[in-house]
């Protein structure tokens, strides 16, 4: 059976000496202190082991079922949920108004990385209902706000988004569910929703759906989109349930992965609705709800990649096979370790950099976020806009990779469903695809995010990259390990950006063809960027004296490694940028 442990201490690194939290000009930044930290990871960390972890193939093995139009969790997650809502954890950043501990996001993202390692299926739970509580609390009247966000900051009543239908998943100018408003203000809706994450279970008293329909005179395509909230059971004036509204699961998707959670059919025949912001203008209130989600669904990214590492590298540590060619490690054994062999160790290796990397990129992020929504900061919203499809799309089909190679370790024992191995490569591929398929992602990222206030936050982070270049310079022990090797990616970067300024107009499939290259050298000088700082802090660590000096050693030696190994990755993806749309686009439609 497979374990986890929550990386605590290498959490406590990025907020605290990389990120330097409680330095940072946000309120509330203050609290963020490394001793209340570690106590709220720590204990995290004792839940998500303990409780959720050992659900986690409980969930895979049971899945959710359909039945007489109820659907049941898994065994154990009922009891897992009330304890999880019992101790505050699904509303550690949310509103204090209306039940929330008013935590910083970036200490909230750090725990959701714990929960989503120990257990994905579990945690899409909560996830769905916290980014509805989101959408309701930014675009909600006061009434709407007192009215759900109470009960679904307890856990009492979940959430979920309801967008995709039958015929349409990102083009949702398709989509044929209705809104008839009726004459007491509320709405009519009518039409059948599917691939619905949380759409319906036996954890909380209600359901608060959050569904995509088209109202009367929108006009045509998106503009004629409304967002509606849509109970599962109808609540009294006085916030007691009513009857159960007409909302239905018409079926329980079998799917690849995440099997604990219950990805719903979900048909309104009629249901009372409620409009959520302004009339004809649901997709402005349905991304408040998918930009959290796009974020959140990286981190599973690099979570299921984290957890799938520590059972490769256990493995590797315990499994002797071979000898180590440069003499016996284990010489009383019939065999050395796995962890000996060099191409073994590549592979630990990738996976050890790549999560790294990448939990300080989203600790970063959210560190952007909170600045955002905390200080006002119309610079660190646009920038974290620029990152999200960079943070969604590079870190899952990243993470999905590693899991793969943390799979690949386990050689046939990784192939059978005993090890667990297999359901971290399941539940990772889900993520390349829901919340905006990468290539959706990717083509954002160079259709719309390069331009967003004319090029103006792209613009700042290569100033970033470069300052924070200039800023070292004079350090010699980490120039040619970490800074010239940014540079070189970092250059790479605008040149590719050059290459679309100069081809995309004329030719939009010169840029398209190269969006998804484009993303991934993105990605990659964004983590470079996140080593080199966490290299300046591991140096300053070491050269303090008073930390863990194999743990900043440590550090040091991965950094040097993506820097060496995986940072180069940024030339190819510019070659291939450059070689412009003909290679892709030159095979006619009938020669496939």
């Amino acid at each position: 059976m497979p374990s986890y442990t929550a990386p605590t201490k290498d959490m406590a690194f990025v907020l605290h000496e990389m990120l330097d939290v409680t330095g940072a000009e946000i309120p509330g930044y203050d609290e963020l202190e490394p001793d209340f930290t570690s106590a709220v990871l720590e204990e995290a960390g004792k839940i998500a082991s303990e409780v959720l972890a050992p659900l986690n193939q409980v969930g895979d093995r049971e899945g959710c079922t359909l039945e007489n139009g109820v659907v049941r969790t898994p065994k154990g997650f009922k009891e897992a949920y009330d304890q999880i809502c019992e101790g505050g954890w699904p509303a550690l950043d949310l509103d204090p108004d209306y039940g929330g501990q008013g935590m910083p996001y970036v200490l909230a993202t750090a725990v959701g990385e714990i929960f989503v390692s120990a257990n994905m299926s579990f945690n899409m739970y909560t996830g769905l209902t916290h980014g509805a509580f989101s959408a309701i609390h930014t675009h909600g009247t006061d009434e709407q706000k007192a009215r759900w966000l109470p009960n679904m900051a307890t856990g009492k009543w979940s959430g979920t988004m309801n967008l995709t239908e039958p015929h349409c998943g990102t083009d949702l100018g398709l989509m044929r569910t209705r809104a008839e408003p009726r004459d007491d203000g509320t709405y009519r809706i009518t039409g059948t929703k599917i691939f619905i994450s949380a759409g319906d279970q036996d954890l909380s008293e209600n359901v608060i759906h959050l569904v995509l329909a088209k109202a009367p005179g929108g006009g045509p395509g998106t503009k004629g989109i409304s967002l509606f909230i849509v109970p599962k059971i109808l609540v009294n004036e006085d916030g007691s349930l009513g009857e159960p509204n007409a909302v239905s699961v018409g079926n329980i998707e079998e799917k690849m992965g995440i099997h604990g959670n219950a990805t719903c059919v979900m048909n309104y025949d009629g249901a009372t609705g409620y409009l959520l912001g302004n009339l004809h203008k649901g997709m402005r209130a349905m991304f408040t709800m998918m930009n959290e989600a796009r974020i959140g669904v990286g981190l599973q990214g690099y979570a299921q990649a984290e957890v799938a590492y520590q059972n490769a590298l256990a493995y590797a540590r315990e499994r002797l096979q071979g000898r180590d060619v440069t003499g016996a490690k284990n010489p009383d054994g019939p065999a050395d370790p796995l962890i000996v062999h060099p191409d073994i160790r590549r592979s630990l290796m990738d996976q050890k950099s790549f999560v790294e990397g990448a939990r300080a990129f989203t600790l970063w992020g959210a560190k952007l976020i909170d600045r955002a929504q905390r200080a006002g900061d119309a610079d660190a919203h646009g920038l974290i806009s620029l990152m999200t499809p960079v943070i969604k799309g590079f870190q899952t089909d990243k993470g999905f990779e590693m899991c793969v190679q943390a799979q690949q370790v386990f050689g046939g024992h990784g192939y059978i469903e005993e090890t667990g191995m297999s359901q971290f490569v399941r539940d990772a591929r889900i993520t390349q695809i829901y919340e905006g398929a990468n290539g959706i992602q990717a083509l954002d990222l160079v259709g719309r995010k390069l331009a967003l206030d004319g090029g103006k936050h792209v613009m700042a982070f290569f100033e970033m990259v470069k300052g924070f270049i200039k800023e070292n310079e004079g350090n010699e022990a980490l120039k040619a390990d970490f800074l010239d090797p940014l540079k070189a990616a970092s250059k790479d970067l605008q040149a590719a950006g050059m290459y679309f300024m100069q081809n995309g107009m004329k030719n939009p499939n010169a840029a398209l063809a190269g969006s998804y290259d484009f993303m991934h050298l993105f990605g990659h000088v964004c983590l470079g960027l996140m080593w080199g700082r966490m290299a300046v802090a591991a140096q300053k660590g070491l050269d303090a004296g008073t930390g863990d000096a194999a743990f900043y050693k440590a550090k040091l030696a991965t950094g040097r490694y993506y820097m060496a190994r995986q940072l180069p990755a940024t030339a190819l993806h510019l070659k291939r940028i450059e070689s412009g749309a003909d290679p892709v686009m030159g095979l006619a439609e009938d020669a496939f």
